[in-house]
């Protein structure tokens, strides 16, 4: 009998035997209660998150849409970001949801070579955007002097666009490998289930474990500690070197590069705790090929790792719901569904005060370009974000 390898057949062997165990006259073990788990908690849960994250993320996209200052270089990023959650959301969550509660594999063999590659390109385009985001709030604290091209959100569409492409690339060894397996259990029932790698290779699942680990989680997650490092370090100095007599200005300027990095790092560390037991488990039973362990605890280990690898996607745009008063005002007007008009005002009161206000917010807005050009080549446009 094939071993079985893949998270999909351990699964299907794993509540096969717990059936026919709960089935035994006179048991007290508590294996139906597993069963009623497997067959309708963790759907019903992979379902939540679905309508979470397509909730949240379809919400984020929309208002960075509608609004052109949203349109900033960490907005960009942050929407690709949504982009590829949404990916994962609407193919792979509810493929694997339903490995559950139906016998067999039915998506076909397109099916199990497209879905395993979509996962990854979208797991790619998460961390490869992360490490891109965290360059980026690098460039804007460590380097502020440094005069940002007038078409820097062009170049960050087209970065975006890179990501994505090398993140399919990437992801197109598993459309080769993957495949369609018919396979026998220990009570010779046969059922199909897609695989990751030929049933036939040992080493093929550790090479593979090894690489996603390191592409996927300890390349990136080093390289965004490398710029952390040096953006704490950074903002450490610039506690005690800020200039005199643009403090005031130097300080504002620094709040919000410092609120951005804040929200990138707590990005980056969700992704970090969602995905790694997941990455852990993959390479343990990799290396385990042939020895899958039956017992209880690690079924549900591997599908508490599922579950949190899957919430990673509706979890960004919550964070920033949280971390961020602009986003957090927009998302609530965009949920509002009856908003109160403002009341006009007489007119009178409009005629006597328009000429002092326009004349009050030309003389601000030139003052506060040329502040924020004098300071860190940045136009008011391009620094504007969350």
């Amino acid at each position: 009998m094939p071993p079985k390898t893949t998270e999909s057949t351990w699964l299907h062997g794993t509540v096969a035997g717990n059936e026919s165990e709960a089935a035994a006259p006179g048991t007290s073990s508590p294996q139906p209660v597993a069963v009623f788990a497997i067959r309708c908690v963790i759907p019903s849960l992979y379902l939540l998150i679905m309508a979470v994250g397509l909730l949240g993320n379809f919400t984020l996209l929309k208002i960075f849409a509608a609004r052109s200052a949203a349109r900033s270089v960490p907005n960009i990023f942050i929407s690709s970001l949504a982009a590829g959650d949404l990916l994962l959301l609407l193919t792979c969550v509810p493929v694997d949801a339903s490995r559950f509660f139906l016998e067999d594999w039915l998506f076909g063999e397109v099916g199990c070579k497209l879905l395993p590659a979509i996962q990854l390109t979208s797991v790619g385009v998460s961390v490869f955007t992360l490490t891109a985001l965290s360059a980026d709030r690098y460039k804007a604290i460590v380097n502020p002097m440094d005069i940002q091209a007038p078409n820097a959100v062009l170049w960050t569409c087209i970065k975006a666009i890179g990501i994505w492409i090398i993140s399919i690339l990437l992801a197109v060894p598993e459309a080769v490998f993957s495949e369609v397996a018919h396979i026998n259990d220990a009570d010779n029932v046969s059922f199909t289930e897609c695989m990751r790698y030929p049933l036939k290779d040992d080493l093929h699942p550790k090479i593979h474990s090894v690489m996603i680990l390191l592409v996927y989680l300890l390349i990136p997650l080093t390289i965004i500690s490398i710029y952390y490092y040096h953006i704490a370090k950074t903002l450490i100095k610039s506690a005690h070197n800020l200039p005199g007599e643009y403090s005031e200005q130097s300080k504002k300027q620094m709040e919000t590069r410092k609120r951005l990095a804040k929200i990138v790092l707590v990005f980056v560390g969700l992704f970090a705790v969602c995905w790694l037991p997941n990455h852990v488990l993959y390479m343990y039973r990799s290396f385990n090929y042939r020895k899958i362990d039956p017992s209880l605890s690690h079924m549900v280990i591997t599908l508490l790792a599922r579950v949190l690898s899957f919430s990673n996607s509706c979890a960004n745009p919550f964070a920033l719901y949280f971390l961020s008063e602009s986003f957090r005002r927009h998302f609530n007007s965009q949920l509002c569904c009856c908003r109160r008009h403002p009341q006009p005002r007489p007119t009178s009161y409009m005629t006597n005060s328009s000429a002092i206000r326009m004349s009050s917010l030309e003389n601000h807005a030139r003052h506060t370009v040329a502040m924020t050009t004098l300071l860190n080549g940045h136009t008011p446009k391009q620094e504007m974000s969350l």
